[in-house]
C-alpha cells in the first residue's frame, strides 16, 4: 500500500496558494495519478460552481462539498491516488478526515488561509499543520508599501473593517489586499 501524506499549502490571500495546488494537481496527473479536487460550497458565489480558481484566472474542474463526509464519500466511490482541497479554512473537522485519507495511503493537498482578516489563526488551518507531513508558508506583496505580506486587510466602505465585523466574507480584490505586519489595520483589535 503506498504511504499516503497530508501537504498544506498556506498564506494569506493573494499568495497563491490555489495556483501552487493547481501545479501540485497538474504534476499529479502527468505521474497519470488519479486526482480528485474539492473546494466548499461558500466559495461557489465568487467564481460558480464546479471550479477551483485563482485570482489569475487559472481553473480545475472541483467537486463542491460543505462537509468533510462529503469527501469521504466521494472518494470511497472513486478511488483517488491523490485529494486536494481548496478553500480548507471553510470546513470544519477537516483533519480527521485528511487523518483517515492519509492513513488509507491518499496524498492530501491542502490550500487555505492560514490566518482571518483580524490576524488570527483560522483553527482548522491550525489543526492541519500540526498534522501535516509538509508545510508551505506562502506570502504576497503588500498593496501599501510592497513589502512582504502574510496578513489579509478586509476593507468596509474603503476602510479598514472593524475586529467584531463578520469573520468570514467571501470576496476578491473588491474586499480584500494583502498586508505586511506594519501595513496590517484592523481597528478595534484588542492588545
Amino acid at each position: 500500500m503506498p504511504v499516503g501524506s497530508i501537504e498544506v499549502i498556506a498564506g494569506c490571500m493573494f499568495s497563491g496558494k490555489t495556483e501552487e495546488l493547481i501545479r501540485e494537481i497538474r504534476r499529479a496527473l502527468i505521474a497519470k495519478q488519479k486526482v480528485l479536487v474539492f473546494d466548499h460550497t461558500l466559495d461557489e458565489t465568487r467564481y460558480g460552481n464546479g471550479t477551483v480558481n485563482t485570482h489569475s484566472g487559472l481553473s480545475v474542474e472541483t467537486f463542491s462539498v460543505s462537509n468533510p463526509s462529503q469527501i469521504l464519500q466521494i472518494v470511497k466511490q472513486e478511488q483517488p491516488d491523490v485529494v486536494a482541497i481548496d478553500e480548507a479554512q471553510f470546513f470544519k473537522n477537516l483533519f480527521v478526515a485528511c487523518e483517515q485519507l492519509a492513513s488509507q495511503g491518499i496524498r492530501v493537498i491542502i490550500a487555505g488561509l492560514n490566518q482571518d482578516f483580524r490576524g488570527e489563526p483560522f483553527e482548522e488551518m491550525k489543526e492541519l499543520m500540526a498534522r501535516a507531513d509538509h508545510i508551505r508558508m506562502l506570502t504576497a506583496i503588500c498593496n501599501n508599501c510592497g513589502a512582504q505580506a502574510t496578513k489579509t486587510q478586509r476593507f468596509i466602505d474603503d476602510k479598514p473593517a472593524h475586529y467584531r465585523s463578520k469573520r468570514i466574507e467571501i470576496g476578491g480584490t473588491d474586499k480584500y489586499q494583502a498586508r505586511c505586519r506594519a501595513c496590517h489595520d484592523v481597528p478595534g483589535k484588542p492588545v
